[in-house]
Order: C-alpha cells, then sequence, then structure tokens
C-alpha cells in the first residue's frame, strides 16, 4: 500500500469524526440518497412548470433540457469530490463559507432558504388544486394537510424521511416511464384515440414553426425557468452530513441520478414534443396529462394528475429537508440565530424546522391573494435564480477547494473521488449558468425582469449585510474560523520527505506500468 493509499484510508477513519457535522444522525443509505435528489428534482413543477418551458420555446424543449443536463452534470461533478473529501451537512453553505468567504456563503445560504420558502407553498397549492378536483373539497384545506404531512416527516426521524422519500420517488418514476411507454404506441399509431390511426412522425417537431417557432432569445431566456426543473440535485450534497458512508454512497448517488435524470427526465420531455403541438401547452394543467389525453387516454391523463400530487408532497419534503439543513448551516456559522442550530432527541433541527415551518405558512396565506398563473412563474423563476446561484457556489468552492487541497503537497491521487477535467468543468459550468441568469434580464417579459430583482436582491441583501457587519460590528456576529470544517485535520501538509515518498511512488508505479 503506497502513502496516497495510507492516507485515503486514515482520512476515512477520521471523515466520520472531523466531518460529522455536530452529531446529525447518519441514518440515509445509498438507495435514500439517490431517491432524494430525484425526489427535489421531480416535482410538480417538472410536471405543470414544462408546459410553460414548452409554450415559451416550442418544440426545441427537448434541447433545452438536455443542455440543462448538462450543466447539472457538471455541478455535480463538482459536488461530488466536496461531499466525499469533507462530508457535512448543510454542504454548500460550509463549502462556500471556507473556500470562497463566509459573506458569499451568508448570501448563498439565505437566498437558497427563501428560494424554498417560495417554492414548497407553490407545491401545496399545486397539489391542494388537483385534490379539490378529485373531492370538492377546498384546495387550501388540502394545501395545508400537505403541510402538515411534511412537517410530521421532517421532525421525525431522519431514516423515516428517507423510506418516505424513497417510496414516493419510485412513485413519480414509475408515472414518466409509464408515459413514455404509452407515448412510443402513440407515435407509431397503435394508440389514437379519435385521430387517424397512422405513425405521427415529426409533424409536431418540425412542421409548426420548426424546433425554434419563438426564435434563439425565447429558447436562451427559457432556461432558468427550465434549470428549476432541475432543482434539487444539490441535495445529494445537502445529505453529506446524514450518510452512513459518504465514501462509497455519494459518488454511487451522483453517477445513477446524472443517469436517471436522462433516462427519466429528458427522454419524456422528448416523446412529448413528439406527440404534442406545442402551442396548446401551458400551465392551465399537466400538460404530459393532456397530451395523452389527446388521444383518449383520459384515465391515464388523470393517473398523471393524481401522480402530480405525490409529485408536488415529495418535492416539498425534500426541499423542506434541504432548506433545513442550509438552514442549520448558516445557524452555525454565526448568519442565523445561534438557537436554530438545536438538535431533537431524533437528530432533527426542530427549531430551524419551526422558522421555516412558520415562513412556509406565511407565504401559504399570502399566495391565496395571488393565486393566478403570472405569480405562479415568477415563483418559478425566483426557485430557479436562487438554486442556480448554489450550483455556482459549489462549482466555485470546488475550483478553491482543488487548489488548496494541491498546495498542501497532495496529488489527485489522493483523492477518493476525482471532479475530471478541473478547474475548466467548474469554470464551464460557472459560464453557463452566469448566461442563463444574465439574460432573465434581457428578456421582453417583465415576469422575467422581475424575477431577476427578486433573484439577485435574496443574494445580495445578505452577502452586503454580513460583510458590512462582520466589517464595522464585527462583535455583533461570531468570527468563523477559516478552517471550520476540518480542512487542516483531514489533510495536514505534507512535509518533504512525504512528498518525495509520492514522488518515488509515482515513479515507480509509472516504471511497471511502462
Amino acid at each position: 500500500m503506497d502513502f496516497g493509499q495510507k492516507q485515503q484510508s486514515a482520512n476515512s477513519d477520521r471523515h466520520i469524526d472531523i466531518a460529522s457535522d455536530g452529531s446529525l444522525k447518519r441514518g440515509l443509505k445509498s438507495r435514500h440518497i439517490q431517491l432524494i435528489a430525484l425526489g427535489g428534482i421531480i416535482g410538480s413543477c417538472y410536471f405543470l412548470g414544462t408546459g410553460a418551458v414548452v409554450a415559451s420555446v416550442g418544440p426545441a424543449a427537448c434541447l433545452a433540457y438536455i443542455f440543462g443536463g448538462l450543466i447539472i452534470y457538471l455541478t455535480m461533478l463538482c459536488m461530488g469530490e466536496l461531499a466525499v473529501a469533507i462530508p457535512t451537512s448543510g454542504s454548500f453553505v460550509n463549502y462556500a463559507s471556507d473556500f470562497i468567504s463566509p459573506s458569499f456563503a451568508c448570501g448563498v445560504g439565505w437566498s437558497y432558504w427563501i428560494n424554498w420558502i417560495a417554492y414548497i407553498p407553490a407545491e401545496c397549492v399545486a397539489a391542494g388544486i388537483i385534490m379539490h378536483a378529485f373531492t370538492g373539497i377546498s384546495s387550501y384545506l388540502w394545501a395545508l394537510a400537505f403541510g402538515l404531512l411534511i412537517t410530521f416527516i421532517n421532525i421525525s426521524h431522519v431514516r423515516i424521511f428517507g423510506e418516505i422519500e424513497f417510496w414516493l420517488a419510485i412513485v413519480k418514476i414509475a408515472a414518466l416511464v409509464g408515459f413514455s411507454v404509452l407515448s412510443l404506441f402513440i407515435f407509431f399509431g397503435m394508440i389514437h384515440g379519435h385521430q387517424p390511426p397512422h405513425m405521427i412522425g415529426f409533424k409536431y417537431l418540425t412542421g409548426q414553426g420548426g424546433l425554434f417557432p419563438n426564435g434563439w432569445v425565447a429558447f436562451l431566456t427559457g432556461m432558468v425557468l427550465l434549470l428549476v426543473n432541475y432543482q434539487g440535485s444539490e441535495i445529494i450534497g445537502l445529505t453529506a452530513g446524514e450518510s452512513q458512508d459518504p465514501m462509497k454512497t455519494i459518488p454511487k448517488a451522483i453517477r445513477a441520478v446524472t443517469f436517471r435524470i436522462l433516462m427519466i427526465y429528458i427522454i419524456p420531455v422528448m416523446l412529448l414534443v413528439l406527440i404534442f403541438p406545442w402551442q396548446k401547452a401551458g400551465l392551465s394543467n399537466s400538460v404530459f396529462a393532456d397530451a395523452l389525453s389527446r388521444y383518449g387516454l383520459n384515465w391515464a391523463g388523470a393517473v398523471i394528475s393524481f401522480v402530480t400530487v405525490t409529485a408536488s408532497l415529495s418535492s416539498s419534503n425534500s426541499g423542506f429537508y434541504g432548506t433545513v439543513r442550509a438552514m442549520l448551516a448558516l445557524s452555525r456559522n454565526g448568519m442565523a440565530p445561534k438557537s436554530l442550530s438545536q438538535l431533537n432527541r431524533h437528530y432533527v433541527p426542530q427549531r430551524a424546522v419551526f422558522m421555516t415551518l412558520i415562513a412556509v405558512w406565511i407565504i401559504l396565506g399570502v399566495s391565496y391573494f395571488f393565486g393566478d398563473t403570472s405569480l405562479y412563474l415568477a415563483l418559478l423563476l425566483v426557485s430557479g435564480f436562487t438554486g442556480t446561484i448554489c450550483w455556482i457556489a459549489l462549482c466555485w468552492s470546488q475550483i478553491n477547494f482543488r487548489k488548496r487541497f494541491l498546495a498542501r503537497g497532495y496529488t489527485i491521487k489522493d483523492l477518493r473521488y476525482k471532479t475530471p477535467g478541473t478547474p475548466h468543468t467548474g469554470a464551464i459550468a460557472i459560464f453557463l449558468m452566469l448566461c442563463c441568469l444574465g439574460l432573465l434580464f434581457f428578456s421582453p417579459d417583465p415576469t422575467y425582469k422581475i424575477a431577476f430583482g427578486i433573484g439577485c436582491c435574496t443574494l445580495f441583501i445578505p452577502f452586503t449585510s454580513y460583510y458590512l457587519l462582520s466589517r464595522y460590528k464585527p462583535h455583533w456576529i461570531p468570527k468563523i474560523p477559516r478552517n471550520h470544517l476540518g480542512f487542516d485535520a483531514l489533510y495536514p501538509k505534507k512535509d518533504r520527505t512525504d512528498q518525495e515518498k509520492t514522488d518515488q511512488d509515482k515513479l515507480d508505479e509509472s516504471n511497471i506500468t511502462f
């Protein structure tokens, strides 16, 4: 065993102690983490919001989803290296604080929290509307019931959360697989309803204004609305502090989720634009349900609508989990009240849960007076903006982590999980995301401009406040040590002898390979 392998083994033994993150219970298994991430991604926004994307972009929505998949793939590669090297709950806040700056971490953390505070009520209301159609009971009573259920799950033992999210995610995945199979039958004319029995071909893809009926500008500005559909994948990083074996489960979860995003997320959209005219898409109902109902599969459309309810519950559940862990990290870093970091006997940050719950219910109550689709669209855009800021922070943190790691005398071989192409991988992802965010401001739609302004405020107000307080009123906030993640203890600086030994091992391996 060479020095690098010995160091990896030693680091593995120290990770649980050093990066345990204040006694959070490590009760999440690999299957929990994979499905938690998919649960956060596949929400009602996917089933409903895809209609807005298709209506805005046209058939090229399938290309937009592929482009979005590339962005999230690059981001998850960066996140994997960080989550395995230093597994900690509330990860991106802690990483940004240690590897970028505490001020920026404060802005990112509060932005992420506000993001889900707006998104969770939207999901609850969406579920309530669908349940109202089935039962006739007030949609807001249903929304309240979903809020209570989400609260119960998140104040319970973390393993209960993992199990519930696991099964909810399976329901959504099964529905999308079923939609894909039925879409193939429709495409080849085996199912046609009231339509003539023939293969559809590419008439909806290229025959009604082409792939880009609204132009390239609409395609690019619609990317932020689309990126909100991928939001939730970063929850893999947030679960690192509660994973039973982050060294093995995090890389496995990243690989699995990336593959499943392609198979379960992009393929249904590609099939959708093949069988459904883009002009009929919108936010009034699930575009997937409308597509199946168009060909006489009303029962399947009803099933998709019902699955949207489970999608709302699942996505809200994952989002609540993620935003509470972000609040926990803010509290422990002195960027939120210290009392919010207190854990209950189930190892859950109960006070952070209650604060988040109160904020969610306030937004839920205010949203009663603004129930139109324009508000829903604005909330999705704000959510996409703030979620993208989180991804930028992850990529930036990974680039700086790698620089510090190498500066301490280590080599890439010493990493258990390596982001390929560093620093170019992270830099490309950051560039693409900044382009998507910047284009919001140039959109002719005022809703996009408002979302841009709100998104900037959620980042820069906490950022500026923390910076000014730390500079002019430093006694008001606790000083965060540069090594608060335990980086120095996990990766002690190599002396000259260790470095020489590593170089010799590399030379020996090179000779053997040759």
